[in-house]
């Protein structure tokens, strides 16, 4: 049986997950943290923005669309300011947008390569 905090948890995955489709953000990866020893959250959802104005845009969609389907909002957000990585953070749900250099420089997929991964295609 599900229990109806995970039902709740992934209806938050994909509304983020719609939100930065709805910016047209790429190389959307989920990482599933429930089984990883000291994991701070139970997903990450990592992806990439073309520019500081794109990362910015795909934030504040994943913000908008989350509040419109779920009533839900961002627990906290950072990183707005020079948009090359931007944090949403859902408590459960935490969202990480880059800039692709910046995303390949922090490596997060590497760091918790324990996780369980799916990629989503991007959808242009």
């Amino acid at each position: 049986m599900i229990k109806q905090e995970d039902n709740q948890t992934e209806q938050l995955v994909d509304a983020v997950v719609g939100g930065i489709q709805e910016q047209k953000g790429t190389n959307i990866a989920i990482l599933d943290m429930r089984k990883i020893d000291g994991g701070i959250c139970d997903f990450f959802i990592i992806c990439d923005g073309s520019s500081n104005t794109h990362v910015d845009a795909i934030s504040n969609s994943v913000s908008v669309y989350v509040g419109k389907k779920l009533d839900d909002k961002p627990h906290h957000i950072e990183g707005r300011r020079n948009a090359e990585w931007v944090l949403v953070d859902y408590v459960d749900v935490v969202v990480h947008i880059f800039q692709r250099p910046i995303r390949a420089f922090y490596n997060l997929e590497g760091l918790w390569a324990d996780a369980k991964r799916t990629d989503i295609e991007n959808l242009f």
